[in-house]
């Protein structure tokens, strides 16, 4: 279980995130959402100890993190965008993140999923943005944790790939994961979310199931959803 409590983070004069309160129960898809600027990678980046909030708490499983650093073990974190060393071969990257966890993995289920095994003698330079997200995936995916931090995964993924995430998501779901989702695609959210945080200007405007935010906003999708409390909150 994730608790965040009364968070605050300001960078100079930007007040990013309000007073924000927020509990997210284990097991299941949780798609945060808003536009650019709304706190969603604040957020993020707060449970994972890369920013430091100016006032409040986050506890994971009733432990407060402030100070700990050995809670991101049971993490995995997917960024938006994944730096990676160009000169080296994607079999090397993979090899040296599993040489620097010492956990064991799953990679070789996921480079078959993702149709990787052409690229693994390529250096990362030559990549396309899809397959290196592809990669991104395998990196994220490949070892066995309880939490699952992915910031727009979808990004440059054919539909073929995209299928297979969405699959694969599911199937980590069923055995009793928590995975926290940030994605600009509102169909692939109403796919695969179980749960919906809106956040806009560092407060939470709604949380609840796809089907309770469609019935509170009379829309017959997400988008629609999403787009006419967008519209409310800035009448």
């Amino acid at each position: 279980m994730i608790q965040i409590k009364n968070l605050h983070k300001k960078f100079g004069k930007n007040e990013v995130l309000r007073d924000l309160d927020l509990t997210i129960e284990p097991g299941g898809i949780i798609a945060v959402l808003g536009p650019n600027g709304s706190g969603k990678t604040t957020l993020i980046k707060s449970i994972l100890g890369m920013v430091i909030p100016n006032e409040g708490d986050i506890l994971i499983n009733g432990k407060s993190i402030k100070r700990e650093w050995k809670y991101r073990q049971q993490i995995e974190y997917l960024p938006q965008i994944a730096n990676f060393p160009n000169n080296l071969k994607v079999k090397e990257l993979i090899r040296m993140i599993k040489d620097l966890r010492q956990r064991e993995s799953n990679e070789m289920h996921l480079i078959a999923l993702f149709g990787l095994e052409p690229f693994l003698d390529k250096k990362l330079s030559t990549l396309s943005g899809g397959t290196k997200q592809k990669v991104n995936l395998v990196l994220t995916l490949m070892f066995d944790s309880p939490l699952i931090i992915l910031d727009e995964p979808t990004t440059g993924l054919d539909p073929v790939a995209l299928i297979h995430l969405k699959e694969h998501l599911q199937r980590e779901k069923d055995n009793g994961k928590t995975l926290l989702v940030t994605s600009h695609i509102m169909q692939f959210v109403e796919e695969v979310a179980d749960e919906i945080i809106y956040l806009l200007e560092g407060k939470i405007y709604f949380q609840g199931s796809p089907e309770k935010l469609k019935n509170q906003t009379r829309q017959t999708n997400v988008e629609h959803a999403i787009a006419a409390i967008a519209e409310t909150t800035h009448a």
